[in-house]
């Protein structure tokens, strides 16, 4: 099974930016499709971005304009590219990969968006 390990979190303040990494073990070809979720403390995990094989993109609302999803099949690699932040983004930022077997998570990686 393909392991995915997210980089690139850290605290920053309101409208600031931040790139989070999700590299893999392995071929990120293998998935149909990979994304970002989010979840903050006492909250229920949200889905945040997708970018499918094909390299179509998709955004919850509250993120629209501001994040961008990318994928460097290269490196095995996708990122999130987050800009004007606001406190209401600050969670665990977690990068999932789907195949036909299911899905794959990585560990996360913190955003903290504060003064």
């Amino acid at each position: 099974q393909v392991q995915l390990v997210e980089s690139g979190g850290g605290l920053v303040q309101p409208g600031g930016s931040l790139r989070l990494s999700c590299a893999a073990s392995g071929s990120i070809s293998t998935f149909y499709a990979m994304g970002w979720y989010r979840q903050a403390p006492g909250n229920e995990r949200e889905w945040v971005a997708d970018i499918t094989g094909t390299g179509i993109t998709m955004y919850v609302d509250s993120v629209k304009g501001r994040f961008t999803v990318s994928r460097d099949n290269a490196k095995n690699t996708i990122y999130l590219q987050m800009n004007g932040l606001k406190p209401e983004d600050t969670a665990e930022y977690l990068c999932n990969g789907r195949d036909s077997r299911g899905a794959s998570w990585g560990q996360g990686t913190q955003v903290t968006v504060s003064s």
